[in-house]
Formats: structure tokens, C-alpha cells, sequence
């Protein structure tokens, strides 16, 4: 069992930032990846970012490239992700997922692990 734990939600302005974090605890694993996902309202699930945990290697949903950044603290089990110039189209619910063994897809399946999700709000 792994359980996530999310801060750092808020509301800022456009072209503003934000860091989330989620603090990973349970039992250990290797080979596993981190990712954050969002929800807008009306709308379904889709993939943020991916971090993978051995190496620190990551990719990003096209809409975020450039601007967000997925980053790992190995010694605090913790994922972060900084966003910059936030635009009103990222407001949603930004989650946290753990996945061993399988990538997660752009829509979440193979996600083993959820966090509680954080609100993100943009005005503009």
C-alpha cells in the first residue's frame, strides 16, 4: 500500500506560479513512476507530467511543455511540480499517481495509487 499526500493548490493569477508536492509513504518499491494528472471541470482526466523514479527521467503533456516541471526529492519521497505562466485553461484538480510496473496512459489506467487531488485556480 502507498499513500500520497498533495499540497501546494491555490488560486494565482494568470502568468503566475505554483508548486505542488506529494509526499509518497507505504511500502517501498523500484521501479515505479510518479505523474500528476488534472480534472477540469466537465471534463475527464487527463496526464500532466511523468517522472520516472530510478533515473528522473520525464515527459510532458504537449499543453504544458516548457512551462511545468516535474522534479523528485528521492530522500523525502516526494514529487514536486512547478508550474509557470499559468493560463486559465490549467485550472482543474491537479492529482498525484504511483504506478509499478505498467505506464500510466494519457487517460490514467494502469495507475495504481491516487492522491486527494489539489485545486488549482487561474483567473485571468
Amino acid at each position: 500500500q502507498v499513500q500520497l499526500v498533495e499540497s501546494g493548490g491555490g488560486l494565482v493569477q494568470a502568468g503566475g506560479s505554483l508548486r505542488l508536492s506529494c509526499a509518497a509513504s507505504g511500502r517501498t518499491y523500484s521501479n515505479y513512476v510518479m505523474a500528476w494528472f488534472r480534472q477540469a471541470p466537465g471534463k475527464e482526466r487527463t496526464f500532466v507530467a511523468m517522472i520516472y523514479w530510478d533515473d528522473g527521467r520525464s515527459t510532458y503533456a504537449d499543453s504544458v511543455k516548457g512551462r511545468f516541471t516535474i522534479s523528485r526529492d528521492m530522500i523525502k519521497n516526494t514529487v514536486f511540480l512547478q508550474m509557470n505562466s499559468l493560463k486559465s485553461e490549467d485550472t482543474a484538480v491537479y492529482y498525484c499517481a504511483w504506478a509499478a510496473g505498467r505506464i500510466p496512459t494519457m487517460g490514467g489506467d494502469n495507475v495504481d495509487y491516487w492522491g486527494q487531488g489539489t485545486q488549482v485556480t487561474v483567473s485571468s
